[in-house]
């Protein structure tokens, strides 16, 4: 992706670049997958663009809800290189976005128990410290959505669970609950979208920065299968393991398939064809599901 722009930061799927606007930066999605915090040496054909896509037609949606970082976003087919001419493999991948004063912060929303608040309520009864009521089974939905925030890590690192009340101290009482209503609202928009089109949002994650004025906005992805747990309707059953629109076969076949230790320090190894093939099938078919868009195949 050697384009004459300047990079200014490589993520594990995103890559970010300066433009002659020093207000603005060009963010493109690679095809990079990672799981267990590791970037994966096999990418997943077509998936920076359907996250992309997906984000795009996600932003449009909730843009009465909030206010969102694109400035212009490219479109699978179009060759329509925006305010700066971009190189042709970035087409469909690429979003000229505002830069932002990002809150170092995942803002999560949980419909249903299931992950990492499911390991914690077999515990405690609580998912970051809020308790919920007893006797709730694995994919249970929760009475209502809750707010539960975590550490944005580095590379290689776990986020971490918090607290609102350590929220609160990280970033102060007026920006912690601005996060918390922010990110319900969306879920809440979001989760309906998603219901109308046969598939449950169980739980997402959400990115905010600041504009230069101190508004805070919408940012990075938001609504995709790399971000989110999306779920058949058709296969929802609680109290079992409900198959998800995300990288899911990769994690199964490295957890139990691949003879890899991952907690040992060699590397992933590569993915066989199939599971790559069953993951691209997988975030193709979200997207078509919930945009109604059949221009990736």
């Amino acid at each position: 992706m050697d384009s004459g722009f300047p990079l200014l930061h490589s993520g594990k799927v995103r890559r970010l670049y300066g433009v002659p606007d020093d207000s603005e930066l060009l963010m493109v999605a690679t095809d990079a997958i990672s799981a267990f915090d590791f970037v994966l040496p096999t990418p997943i054909p077509d998936k920076g663009i359907i996250l992309t896509q997906m984000s795009l037609w996600w932003f449009g949606q909730l843009a009465d809800v909030v206010s969102n970082h694109v400035v212009w976003g490219s479109r699978v087919g179009k060759a329509d290189p925006g305010p700066y001419p971009i190189p042709d493999d970035w087409q469909g991948r690429t979003i000229l976005a505002q830069k932002l004063e990002m809150i170092p912060v995942e803002c999560i929303a949980r419909g249903y128990i299931t992950g990492s608040g499911w390991a914690e309520y077999q515990k405690s009864q609580t998912v970051t410290g809020i308790p919920l009521p007893a006797g709730l089974r694995h994919a249970d939905k929760l009475p209502e959505p809750i707010f539960t925030p975590s550490t944005k890590a580095d590379l290689g690192q776990h986020d971490e669970n918090i607290s609102f009340a350590q929220l609160t101290d990280l970033v102060g009482a007026d920006t912690a609950a601005e996060l918390r209503d922010l990110t319900l609202a969306v879920f809440t928009k979001a989760s309906r979208i998603a219901e109308a089109r046969g598939i449950i949002l169980a739980d997402t994650k959400f990115e905010f920065g600041r504009r230069p004025d101190g508004t805070i906005v919408l940012a990075d992805e938001v609504l995709t299968p790399d971000s989110s747990r999306f779920w058949d309707e058709v296969h929802y059953e609680p109290g079992q393991v409900v198959p998800s629109f995300d990288k899911q076969f990769v994690r199964d076949w490295l957890a139990h398939d691949s003879g890899w230790d991952k907690d040992g320090e060699t590397p992933p190894p590569p993915l066989p064809s199939d599971i790559v093939a069953a993951t691209r099938a997988r975030y193709v078919e979200a997207y078509h599901r919930l945009t109604g868009r059949t221009d990736i195949v």
